[in-house]
């Protein structure tokens, strides 16, 4: 596969990826928002992402098992990629103030196709992108990814104050065809790593392999501690724009999910390129201070009030170093895996990544309740630095000259 077509496919395939995100996170939200359900409740939703945060279970399914079509990876994402189709369409058929628990359940259900999706793309992209063009990659896919958020981000939730949810979402499904097509046109891994020969093997040697090695526990814990602040913060941020500063959704789309993922697209490929240039772990501890420090942005939104400006500012400077720390965040996952088994070691660090948001995101509509809008931000902020203190160990700032990853 040509240079050129790995791009294209990557860069697709972020978008395929990135599309469901908000689907189920803040365009979703936004939904139950209008529907008039509570803060309490909204962050309660939370758990339908809970699959984000599980696939590494299933995983070795996905790794042990070949569909007889397009092989190990084409096949499964053919496969999760028509699934995220239907049910986002489905979902329309509900009403989250009616019939709240069928409304969760295919939320939950569109989350376990997007999570199983994301299991096999990731693990085509580390099989797919020679060592040297893995960052370059990396970054190309997350700029897929921020163009599939905006989409079903800014773009959806303008579309929601014109047409009714369930036809926002019907489109939105219609949309998966594109990573369809880059599936169907993309080919396989010029070198395939063979099926493991049991469903043993599938389940325990990658397991045995990683958790095997030197500070394993230590890089868990910085994979969930690193973006646990952002990720805290981000959960009932659309709350805060609709309910607490009382922006409408033109205003939101326009400013906080259009020209906040804008910043966030340039800033993913500003942190693929300072990756490449200074290294990772440089990357890491510049671009990880920075995002600490942004959270702050928004508990002076939150004490100063309704404010255009203050808004703006905040998203932009936010996103930006989110997008930056993210590119340098993802290069160091892939770098963790083993080629023999990237689809489930992946999965176990993305999964554990996604705790932020999903398991440790339920309880913060109570805690916000507890500390008001300015407390909750800063307390966000604070929980930023355990990421921080682990850099230490996972990334020490390297004596070696500027350039060497």
């Amino acid at each position: 596969m040509s240079r050129a077509r790995r791009i294209v496919v990557t860069t697709l395939h972020g978008f395929s990826c990135g599309l469901p995100n908000p689907a189920t996170d803040s365009t979703l939200k936004a939904w139950l928002t209008d529907a008039h359900v509570g803060t309490e409740s909204i962050g309660l939703f939370s758990i339908v992402r809970l699959p984000y945060t599980l696939k590494f279970l299933w995983s070795p399914v996905m790794d042990r098992y070949v569909p007889p079509f397009l092989g190990r990876r084409r096949g499964w994402m053919i496969v999760t990629q028509g699934a995220l189709g239907l049910l986002l369409a489905a979902i329309g058929l509900t009403r989250p103030d009616t019939h709240p628990f069928m409304f969760g359940l295919v939320a939950f259900a569109i989350t376990f196709a997007a999570a199983s999706q994301d299991i096999v793309v990731d693990a085509y992209r580390r099989e797919s992108l020679p060592e040297e063009e893995l960052a370059l990659g990396t970054s190309l896919y997350i700029l897929g990814y921020r163009a599939g958020m905006i989409m079903a981000g800014a773009i959806a939730l303008a579309a929601s104050s014109t047409v009714p949810w369930p036809v926002v979402y019907a489109g939105l499904g219609a949309l998966t065809v594109v990573g369809a097509l880059a599936t169907f046109f993309g080919p396989n891994p010029e070198i395939e790593v063979a099926a493991p020969a049991s469903f043993r093997d599938a389940v325990v040697e990658p397991l045995k392999e990683f958790l095997s090695r030197k500070g394993v526990w230590t890089v868990l814990a910085f994979v969930l501690a690193y973006k646990l602040g952002d990720n805290l913060a981000n959960s009932l941020t659309m709350n805060f724009y609709l309910q607490e500063l009382k922006f409408d959704k033109t205003e939101i789309s326009a400013i906080a999910k259009g020209v906040g993922l804008l910043s966030l697209v340039v800033g993913g490929l500003a942190g693929g390129t300072i990756t490449l240039k200074i290294g990772t772990n440089r990357a890491l501890w510049i671009l990880g201070v920075l995002q600490a420090l942004s959270i702050g942005n928004f508990a002076l939104l939150a004490h100063y009030g309704k404010s255009h400006v203050l808004l703006v500012f905040a998203i932009v400077t936010e996103m930006f170093v989110v997008g930056a720390s993210g590119s340098a965040y993802a290069a160091y996952m892939a770098a963790q895996t083993d080629r023999r088994y990237t689809a489930t070691q992946y999965a176990l660090l993305t999964a554990v990544m996604g705790m932020s948001n999903t398991v440790l995101a339920m309880p913060m509509g109570y805690v916000e309740k507890a500390l008001g809008w300015e407390g909750y931000f800063l307390f966000c902020m604070v929980m930023a630095i355990p990421g921080l203190l682990l850099l230490r160990i996972v990334a020490p700032w390297p004596t070696t000259p500027a350039g060497t990853p």
